[in-house]
């Protein structure tokens, strides 16, 4: 387990964005789901690759760059009713627990705020390992997921179906698809 208070020199990543997604899934008229992703985040990453324990992570996600490939839905997702995204520009995660499972798969625990509210989420993750890339640089692969209800975060808008159920659902699973280059 780490609290963030081991004194370990700890190798630093930076998320590489054009080889990492942050993507979601949401039940869409009860049967189906709609997939998205956010377009502009940024991201640091501190760990012992020997060691899953050390990991320590945070992430900035620009709310305005929300896709799911549908244009309307997303100036929708970016309105007051969702993500208000004028008021409440980004969301950030920071970590703040973490358990090594078995050396491959971690569980972290960390503070995910959105719209000003702020909730503990538990990320479950597995650690794809490190390697060299063609320009001299070191990097590692990460994958993570979470189950959220909307709701908790303020996101409240629905509309109720005629033949019963909600347009959207309140459970939203967030899928993190990580590489990251090592900067010390």
């Amino acid at each position: 387990m780490n609290t963030l208070t081991q004194q370990i020199a700890l190798d630093t990543y930076n998320i590489d964005t054009a080889h990492s997604r942050l993507g979601f899934v949401v039940r869409h008229l009860g049967f189906s789901k709609v997939r998205g992703s956010f377009e502009k985040f940024e991201g640091t990453i501190k760990m012992d690759s020997n060691d899953l324990a050390t990991i320590e992570a945070e992430a900035a996600i620009g709310t305005s760059s929300i896709s799911t490939n549908e244009e309307k839905r997303d100036a929708h997702l970016r309105s007051e009713d969702f993500f208000d995204a004028e008021k409440h520009p980004k969301l950030t995660f920071r970590s703040a627990e973490i358990y090594d499972v078995d050396g491959k798969s971690f569980r972290m625990k960390g503070d995910l705020t959105m719209r000003g509210t702020t909730k503990e989420v538990e990320l479950l993750g597995e650690y794809l390992g490190e390697g060299p890339d063609p320009w001299g640089g070191t990097r590692i692969g990460l994958e993570a997921r979470t189950l959220i209800n909307r709701k908790d975060f303020g996101l409240n808008w629905n509309v109720a179906l005629e033949a019963g159920g909600f347009l959207v659902g309140e459970d939203v699973e967030i899928v993190l698809e990580i590489q990251a280059v090592k900067t010390s």
